[in-house]
């Protein structure tokens, strides 16, 4: 079985907001500890192609890394670790009620901003590589 699932699309804007919760100190301190990163203030949006929707599917309903607020009334997010290219980052997914994005629109928060790091524009396409999330028995 492959230890990763890759997802295709094409970088498009996002609706501005991630910044907020990229930068709550327990989202900070807990990406650090659980992901080995600090993320940038925002995020990279894909929205996956049609060929990978199955696969985002199926990664939306997985697991992932949990990032737990403080405060229990503010949602909870799973994260699942990535690879573009040389770059690392994680896809965010946050709880169902809170998502302001269609389901097949993904956010990747990383330690730098990847459209920079890239060279990526909007309406440009990219492939990343999701780690397989492994499930407790």
């Amino acid at each position: 079985m492959k230890d990763n699932w890759k997802l295709t699309g094409r970088i498009v804007s996002g609706a501005k907001k991630a910044a907020f919760f990229t930068q709550l100190d327990w989202v900070q301190e807990q990406c650090a500890d659980k992901l080995g990163f600090r993320p940038y203030p925002g995020t990279l949006n894909i929205e996956i192609y049609e060929e990978s929707v199955p696969v985002l599917e199926a990664l939306q309903k997985a697991e992932g890394i949990k990032l737990i607020p403080p405060d229990p009334e503010f949602c909870t997010a799973g994260a699942l670790p990535l690879s573009l290219g040389e770059e690392t980052g994680a896809i965010i997914i946050p709880a169902e009620d809170v998502r302001i994005h269609g389901k097949n629109i993904v956010e990747v928060m990383a330690p730098l901003r990847l459209k920079d790091a890239l060279n990526l524009n909007d309406g440009d396409s990219i492939t990343i590589n999701v780690k397989r999330p492994r499930l407790e028995k």
